[in-house]
């Protein structure tokens, strides 16, 4: 059988190589062009593409696929099947149509909850206790296919949107694999997704980390673990931006003013800011400019932190 992969980011590779490892015939990959990063603004390659080189695979990186020169190019490896790991193309039904066996996707959420860019966002955010991995066939309408498997994942307390991925991507490999067996020989129905319980999360923005004081502590403290690594999420002290990066819930607050910083001794988090309800208990914060470091380490060089009021 004959395997086009479409997939991007790093936590699209455990996929990728799940397939190649296990011997099935990896024929082309698709991924994004390469992009300018970083101060210099140098081009870099997305780390799907940097997968395939080590393999020796032919990479081909379109812009999209409005082109007819574009389906043609595709439909000359005569793909059997398309697997789909967030690729960042939406595919058009010219590329639906190409492989006798459809396009399947790797999508990271208990589908129909969560469809949309963000799922794994969209969970902590919502506070579940689960999420998982569906193994899907691509329809036009956005993740809205039938089911040929799925997974669920415990979320941890601990866990923000980067743990729990790459937790994702590896059980997503290994579903893959399984489903991709049992869809090729006929052995599996896929199953109609019930649209009632169908929820949506858009693609997250770089303002979306933003935190807002009034709002109580348990929301805030899932936004914390929601956008990280990115955006971020960050508020302002001093004019610079100041993202709390690891934090816990705590009671208390009582009248304080929203956004106030207090000093929490003889606790883990070494300083708490009150929210519309309970305490934010801060364990670790980036200055702009600055690197990641504990609360505690935080306060030894700002000392005039506590009793501020946030954003300031």
């Amino acid at each position: 059988m004959r395997i086009v992969f479409m997939g991007s980011p790093e936590f699209a590779v455990p996929s990728l190589e799940h397939l190649l490892v296990n011997r099935y015939e990896v024929v082309a990959v698709y991924t994004q062009p390469d992009r300018p990063a970083g101060r210099g603004r140098a081009l870099v390659a997305p780390p799907v593409k940097e997968a395939t080189l080590r393999w020796g695979l032919p990479v081909v990186q379109p812009a999209s696929f409005r082109s007819e020169e574009e389906i043609a190019r595709l439909a000359e490896f005569k793909p059997d099947v398309i697997v789909v790991c967030a690729y960042g193309h939406i595919l058009p039904q010219t590329v639906l149509d190409i492989p006798p066996y459809q396009c399947v996707n790797v999508h990271f959420s208990l589908l129909p909850r969560h469809r949309g860019a963000s799922p794994v966002t969209a969970a902590i955010l919502a506070g579940d206790e689960f999420t998982g991995v569906s193994i899907m066939l691509v329809r036009k309408e956005l993740d809205t296919g039938p089911i040929l498997s799925m997974a669920a994942v415990p979320i941890s307390p601990r866990d923000n949107a980067g743990t729990l991925t790459d937790k994702l991507s590896l059980v997503g490999a290994e579903l893959l694999q399984e489903a991709l067996t049992g869809w090729l020989r006929g052995e599996i129905i896929p199953r109609p997704q019930d649209n009632k319980g169908a929820t949506y999360f858009p693609q997250v923005k770089k303002g979306d980390g933003e935190i807002d004081w009034q709002l109580p502590a348990v929301a805030i403290w899932r936004r914390v673990r929601a956008y990280y690594p990115w955006p971020g999420c960050y508020t302002t002290w001093r004019g610079k931006q100041l993202k709390i990066i690891e934090a816990v819930v705590l009671p208390g607050g009582g009248t304080l003013e929203a956004g106030r910083v207090m000093a929490l001794p003889g606790r883990e988090a070494g300083l708490g800011i009150a929210c519309g309800e309970g305490i934010l208990g801060v364990l670790k914060v980036q200055l702009a400019g600055k690197k990641a470091v504990t609360a505690a380490d935080f306060l030894r060089g700002q000392r005039d932190f506590i009793g501020s009021v946030l954003p300031d």
